[in-house]
């Protein structure tokens, strides 16, 4: 359970897995994968610091915690492997895609091409317990993700923090607003979606900002 991101976000968030925090987490976590179905799967825990390197990063999705389905979570943020059925949250996510900036919903809910365009697909927790929303809230992982809010909201290239629910927008207080630009909505779940979620413009308003920066825009096209 050793951390081997094999790129820049190893170094920065190196001080975290030093303290003894992270390893009561590792403890944690493999008895809750050693006794039962926990998610993503071990080797993708850190699939999000992997696919978008530290200093690539333009913009932030920020969620709660992973799906807790079989099949579904895979390190990113609100994507689910090809081949999986797309998940309301992320349907919702499509719907305004395509309101926003007329992109057409893919086949797949599979968002690894956000990642690699510099779209950093985060959750505040990292880890579920399958059918269990939540279980491994307040268990370590918010130090971690904290750290890596803190780390890119100090960065001096501005990027776009797109914070949906509260935990996610309980980082804002991380971030240095004079520099960067945070979008904060409600989370694109069926159960809160309508309260602002729709309309709230994500895709273009990153844009924006990151033209308006000299920083080439994210293509959010899917398929």
């Amino acid at each position: 359970m050793g951390v081997n991101i094999q790129n820049d976000w190893q170094d920065q968030l190196q001080p975290v897995f030093d303290k003894p925090s992270y390893q009561q987490l590792r403890e944690f976590l493999k008895q809750e994968y050693g006794s039962g179905k926990v998610f993503p799967p071990m080797n993708d825990i850190y699939e999000a610091f992997k696919r978008t390197p530290f200093h690539k990063v333009k913009a932030v999705i920020l969620g709660q915690d992973p799906y807790h389905g079989e099949g579904q979570a895979h390190g990113l943020s609100f994507s689910v492997q090809e081949g999986t059925k797309i998940p309301p949250s992320l349907q919702n996510i499509f719907k305004e895609l395509k309101e926003d900036v007329n992109v057409d919903p893919p086949k797949s809910g599979d968002l690894t091409k956000w990642a690699d365009e510099g779209v950093l697909l985060l959750n505040t927790v990292l880890t579920v317990k399958e059918g269990q929303a939540h279980s491994h809230k307040g268990k370590g992982w918010e130090q971690i993700t904290d750290e890596a809010i803190r780390l890119l909201g100090e960065r001096e290239e501005p990027l776009v923090f797109i914070l949906w629910g509260k935990p996610a927008q309980a980082k804002s207080r991380l971030i240095d607003t004079n520099k960067h630009l945070i979008i904060n909505s409600p989370h694109p779940s069926p159960l809160a979606a309508h309260r602002g979620f729709f309309g709230s413009q994500p895709f273009s308003k990153t844009n924006a900002f990151l033209k308006e920066h000299g920083i080439d825009p994210i293509d959010w096209s899917l398929d």
